[in-house]
């Protein structure tokens, strides 16, 4: 559904707006792809009959689409292998042997599960911290999945110039040019539904000078810089024994913390860290499933929080967590702050979807634009029912989409005015045909690399 009218009427509107508004029932009006209107009871008759499809969402909940702030789509293929693995060990044993051998069909492949994957997860928005380019062509073919999906997409073009994998590695002016290539192409794209910006991997594997060239020329295309940081105390530790500083002071030196920067994780950073956060307004990723997988840590998300610091919330890669899943890392957020810190009230279901729909918009650097349900917002937006066993009944539309709701719960989807996913069923693609492809991607990747797995026909 395109270019028509589109009114979504009967359901809980959770807007996530500045005032947390909650119409039981509203309605929200989408014409072209922005929200018109949105308003509590019925709808005006005028706007029944103005529409050009109707969604009926009574005994649903509407809401903004989340973003998945941080992730690795071609792990799509690589699901389980990291069971039982800390993160250094896991990147030596499973990442780097097969992610060698990608090519742009495989991780085209890679793509369009792991997006169909978000969409069903809640996600309207995906970064894809996108580090792979043994292929000259994956960007292309990622960004070409996303558009044909019509998810709204940031492509963080990864890079790391030591430390690395030697055929992963880039210099800065290679990581520099072949962004450009994508950005020429995609920045933009589909009314800046696809955007590119610069993505340097990991500190211990980023020289200071490349990363003061790539941040300049991130900045000068008006796009961010996106990296992991102080994801575990063993890479802190590496730091502090080569530099002599942790991960935040180290980019604060390089001019690198701001409003359009994305550092994902943030486990392992100390007070004077969270302060330089704070002053800096960057924007921490965190990623609750992935951490506790890997056994990283708890991220003092709370005291971020307290600070003001805008905390978006993502699945990573479905390597180090096997589900892009948001509605999961919803209930993890609140679930592990809870037990850290041994206060039940450390977090209201509302908090999170605040972090999962306005801290996310912030991380794809549009927070005036996505992450709520008001007038002139894009009109990107779930429909979740709220009458399946494990939901109903519902007393409080915010908690029962923070604790009881899953992906089985998603019907519709909505990006940019374009219905995606309708009554369960993608839209937009063959879901059968997707699964199948990526399948075979996942067969014909680990007998090119040589690995043994139990891969099975999706």
């Amino acid at each position: 559904m395109t270019g028509h009218d589109l009114l979504i009427h009967g359901g809980a509107v959770v807007t996530v707006d500045d005032d947390g508004a909650v119409h039981d029932p509203g309605w929200v009006y989408v014409r072209g792809n922005r929200v018109a209107e949105v308003g509590a009871g019925e709808p005006p008759s005028t706007r029944l009959a103005q529409a050009g499809e109707v969604i009926d969402a009574a005994g649903c909940a509407v809401m903004p689409g989340m973003t998945n702030a941080h992730t690795h789509l071609f792990q799509a293929l690589f699901r389980g292998l990291a069971d039982d693995k800390a993160l250094l060990d896991w990147l030596r044993d499973c990442i780097w042997p097969a992610a060698v051998h990608l090519d742009a069909d495989i991780a085209y492949a890679a793509a369009l599960a792991g997006l169909a994957e978000n969409l069903r997860g809640g996600a309207t928005t995906v970064i894809d911290h996108q580090y792979i380019h043994t292929d000259e062509a994956i960007n292309d073919a990622v960004c070409r999945a996303a558009d044909e999906l019509g998810v709204r997409f940031l492509l963080a073009h990864g890079w790391a110039d030591r430390n690395y994998h030697p055929a992963l590695e880039q210099t800065a002016e290679q990581a520099v040019a072949r962004a450009e290539a994508a950005r020429r192409r995609w920045d933009g794209h589909s009314e800046d539904r696809i955007r590119v910006e610069l993505a340097p991997l990991i500190p211990w594997g980023c020289s200071d000078e490349a990363m003061r060239t790539t941040v300049a020329a991130a900045r000068s295309w008006g796009r961010g810089t996106h990296i992991h940081c102080a994801e575990t105390a063993v890479e802190v530790e590496m730091s502090l024994e080569e530099r002599g500083v942790r991960h935040v002071a180290w980019l604060d030196s390089l001019g690198v913390l701001g409003p359009d920067t994305q550092l994902a994780h943030s486990v392992w950073v100390d007070d004077d860290e969270l302060d330089l956060i704070a002053a800096s307004g960057s924007v921490v990723v965190h990623c609750p499933v992935s951490n506790m997988y890997l056994a990283s840590g708890v991220a003092p998300v709370a005291e971020m929080r307290a600070r003001g610091i805008t905390v978006a919330l993502a699945s990573d890669g479905p390597g180090s967590n096997n589900r892009q899943d948001m509605f999961e890392v919803l209930k993890a957020t609140v679930l592990l702050q809870k037990v850290h810190h041994l206060d039940a009230l450390v977090f209201q279901p509302e908090d999170v979807l605040h972090m999962a729909c306005r801290g996310g918009s912030a991380a794809f650097g549009m927070p005036d634009e996505i992450g709520a349900l008001a007038e002139g917002q894009r009109a990107d937006l779930l429909v979740v029912d709220l009458r399946a066993p494990f939901v109903s009944p519902v007393h409080r539309v915010a908690s029962a989409l923070v604790y009881n709701a899953t992906p089985r719960d998603v019907r519709d989807v909505v990006v940019d005015g374009r219905v995606l996913l309708l009554d369960g069923r993608l839209a937009v693609a063959d879901e059968q045909q997707i699964m199948a492809r990526a399948g075979d991607a996942a067969r014909g990747l680990f007998d090119r690399a040589g690995i043994s797995t139990r891969v099975t026909r999706g």
